[in-house]
């Protein structure tokens, strides 16, 4: 396995932790009750996916 043979400087360093960014999630409308929800994941709202009806959905009215 290779080994650095010096020491990569601060701004080496830091210049390429620059392009290590983080995109926004992509939300989708649920289809039973048109809220967003991330896709391939069971709705938190009302607990739907792919026509079925899964356990107890996460959030309820009074969370806020």
């Amino acid at each position: 396995m290779a080994v650095p043979k010096r020491k990569m400087s601060r701004s080496n360093t830091r210049a390429r932790r620059s392009q290590w960014k983080t995109t926004a999630a992509n939300l989708t409308t649920c289809p039973a009750c048109k809220a967003e929800k991330l896709a391939h994941t069971a709705c938190p709202s009302c607990g739907a996916y792919n026509g079925r009806q899964y356990a107890e959905a996460v959030r309820t009215e009074h969370e806020g």
